[in-house]
């Protein structure tokens, strides 16, 4: 399965700064196969370590930082000789030795020559816990589910992710029923490496429905492993109610859907710990598009789910639903397509906010690419009705805005309609 991190892996690799890289994400979004394939394609061996309850690697670091130590102890605990250059060192689940994350740093400063991948799939938690984090002494790497034009090269649809790629809207067009099943099925079947495996090789609805049940099921169990008590059953709820508050008309973030009466500040830590777990998406509003965005942001706020497939197995959405017709494009008020939308903009390195006026206007999401800021407008259908893209236009002055639907591209002379599947990769 192809990745397209695996691209900035090799940048990092050749880079004459490099430092020693962290490589973030959810849990089951690849970190760990996707750090072992790029061992295995780039160098001549892989020292691999699970910090999971390993004693014996947790121990080691708990020593000192003296380099020769560690790697002799890193060459025991893997069977492999580490060579500087050569050899790829591995740390997985880092958060589970705090003191192995801050050997980074030494590695570093006093032993360059070392090749070192860390992978954690809790990291943002642990160092919000207090852990000595390696600042200024480390590169970073965020791993997101696979966006749509990964999930079409995992499927064997090469052809139609370069022509995406290519940016060649006129001979999209002519694909455009191709375009339009397969995003159906990507709204289904979503992002998790695990569960485009199970579609690829046998298109097998239900076994990926079971698939991602299992990994919600997963990621309820580290809220009763690694959160404090205080925040297990916020975060429960939070987490409960994602399909829910996406599903309003006006989806910002209200505590009431969760507990009537309860204020937003109740689940502030909550919503915190869910995003540094990479579990959620949290996008801020903004009361004014200038640089830098988040210094216009308030205290409202949307969240979305890390993946699209995943939050139709939370709303019980059926395969029948998502996979005839358009309804899965205009169910759920339009809710998947937004979590669609905000999941491909975050995985190509955007960081998403959203706009509202005072009365009714809003504008689903507002970003800086390059040196300009973008209004969003994202359209579950072709259904293209709707003022509050233009009234924000008019307002702010952007250099275009932006429309996503099933349109086909077209440029009008002040807005630009990217279509629903090429959002991703879109320049």
């Amino acid at each position: 399965m192809k990745r397209y991190a695996m691209e900035l892996l090799i940048q990092w690799k050749n880079s004459k700064h490099r430092k020693p890289l962290i490589l973030q994400g959810a849990r089951q979004v690849g970190k760990t196969w996707l750090m072992t394939e790029f061992g295995k394609q780039f160098y001549e061996n892989v020292a691999y370590v699970d910090f999971r309850n390993n004693r014996r690697m947790q121990k080691l670091f708990e020593g000192d930082f003296d380099i020769p130590r560690l790697i002799e102890g890193l060459q025991v605990e893997t069977h492999e000789k580490i060579t500087p250059e050569k050899t790829l060192i591995i740390f997985d689940e880092v958060q589970e030795a705090g003191l192995a994350l801050t050997s980074l740093k030494y590695f570093y400063e006093n032993a360059h020559e070392y090749h070192i991948v860390a992978g954690g799939s809790l990291l943002g938690v642990a160092v919000h816990e207090g852990i000595s984090f390696p600042v200024g002494k480390v590169d970073f790497c965020n791993l997101y589910p696979l966006n749509f034009c990964e999930f079409l090269e995992g499927i064997g649809e090469i052809g139609l992710a370069e022509l995406l790629h290519k940016n060649d809207w006129e001979m999209a067009a002519a694909f455009k029923t191709k375009f339009a099943d397969y995003l159906r099925k990507y709204y289904f079947v979503g992002g998790m490496p695990e569960c485009v495996s199970i579609y690829s090789e046998d298109r097998d609805y239900d076994a990926v429905r079971k698939t991602q049940n299992d990994i919600l099921a997963e990621y309820e169990k580290d809220f009763s492993k690694h959160v404090p008590n205080r925040l297990i059953a916020k975060i429960r709820s939070v987490w409960a109610n994602v399909p829910r508050l996406l599903a309003r008309e006006r989806n910002c973030f209200s505590p009431g859907v969760i507990k009537k009466g309860s204020r937003a500040n109740e689940y502030a830590d909550a919503i915190q710990w869910l995003v540094d777990a990479g579990l959620i998406y949290r996008v801020p509003r903004i009361t004014k598009p200038a640089i830098p965005l988040k210094s216009y942001a308030d205290d409202a706020f949307k969240i979305y789910m890390l993946d699209v497939g995943l939050l139709g197995a939370a709303s019980e959405l059926d395969a029948l639903t998502l996979l005839e017709g358009d309804l899965v494009f205009t169910e759920f008020k339009g809710s998947l397509t937004e979590n669609y939308v905000c999941q491909e903009l975050t995985a190509r390195g955007i960081t998403p906010f959203y706009w509202s006026s005072e009365r009714t206007a809003e504008v689903d999401f507002v970003f800086k690419l390059g040196v300009d800021i973008l209004p969003l407008e994202a359209k579950a259908g072709e259904n293209l009705q709707g003022k509050s893209l233009r009234i924000y236009y008019d307002k702010f002055n952007p250099k275009f805005a932006m429309r996503t639907s099933m349109k086909d591209y077209r440029e009008e002379s002040w807005m630009k309609n990217i279509p629903l599947y090429g959002i991703g990769v879109w320049e």
